[in-house]
């Protein structure tokens, strides 16, 4: 991609009369995403844990574009019971669904146990958006361009699915498992992707990371160093929200993305810059990884996919 074509969210298609959902919409990446959305005209549902914030952020958008549509609904994504409730509101309000962005994620908490028992950053980055993408995937195969956007990191190059300790109770390492939920992302859109391939389906899974982004997610629940390096020490390195969006929102938007595709920053390091196609790592695309990631989850969220082939 030359200077002269770098992507910006000037460049989103018109987006008027597309639903979007957004997990973890009222602040960093997702608030960033929302805004872009709503400017172009798409109606986006704002999937939060926090339901005050998530109205404030509305009132943030609409200060400066009063015909916003946006509605928020509250979704705790470690808790696969706001899973399932989340989404039986969803059907009962929306008949169709265009695009999802599983953007929603925790990062280097102390070791925490979600409602039904499992590490608190593989609950709620990997588990949650499983499940709730599961059951509202019919919603997105009647959708116009139907896309599901997953969030990964740079880091899943680098991590490990811990089969043997999943959930961190002989030994737990917080960026370790941070790295693990990231990858189990990478894994599932890939996974995903090819499903829905297989299936016939009309709905596309990409993938996207945002590079080094400043959001809460490095202050938020991150302990000891991580907190330190992250949240103080680099900071100054890391793009505005805005820009660490535009992968996502290429990857929802933009007209010649593919299922599979990997989205990412285009400077060195994939740290900051435009959104690019960028190399999955191997272990995402792993098949036999990517086997015992989907049976592990559906036996963990107790959702089994059924893949739509018609819209």
């Amino acid at each position: 991609m030359t200077q002269q074509q770098r992507w910006t969210a000037a460049q989103i298609p018109d987006q008027t009369d597309r639903v979007f959902l957004v997990t973890g919409a009222n602040s960093g990446l997702g608030l960033a995403t929302t805004r872009a959305l709503a400017r172009k005209g798409g109606q986006v549902i704002l999937a939060v844990r926090d339901e005050r914030k998530g109205r404030q952020a509305v009132a943030e958008i609409t200060a400066g574009q009063p015909d916003a549509r946006l509605e928020v609904r509250r979704l705790d994504l470690a808790d696969l019971d706001s899973v399932r409730s989340f989404a039986e509101r969803l059907r009962a309000d929306h008949p169709r669904l265009d695009v999802m962005v599983n953007n929603a994620g925790v990062m280097a908490p102390p070791r925490t146990l979600s409602a039904q028992g499992h590490e608190l950053q593989f609950a709620a980055n990997h588990l949650g958006h499983f499940a709730l993408t599961g059951l509202l995937l019919d919603l997105l195969a009647t959708g116009r361009d139907p896309r599901v956007v997953t969030v990964s990191s740079v880091n899943h190059r680098k991590a490990r699915i811990f089969f043997d300790d999943i959930d961190g109770a002989r030994k737990y390492s917080p960026m370790g498992y941070y790295n693990q939920s990231k990858l189990a992302n990478a894994v599932f859109g890939w996974e995903l992707h090819r499903r829905l391939s297989e299936a016939g389906s009309p709905v596309r899974s990409v993938l996207a990371h945002p590079g080094f982004t400043a959001t809460n997610l490095q202050f938020n629940g991150t302990v000891g160093l991580v907190k330190l390096m992250f949240g103080r020490v680099l900071s100054p390195l890391a793009q505005a929200p805005a820009d660490g969006s535009l992968p996502q929102l290429y990857a929802a938007t933009a007209p010649g993305v593919e299922g599979g595709h990997f989205i990412g920053p285009d400077g060195k390091g994939e740290l900051k810059g435009a959104p690019t196609r960028v190399e999955l790592g191997g272990t995402a695309s792993d098949p036999e990884t990517g086997r015992r990631l989907w049976e592990l989850s559906e036996s963990a969220t107790a959702v089994s996919y059924a893949f739509p082939t018609t819209v």
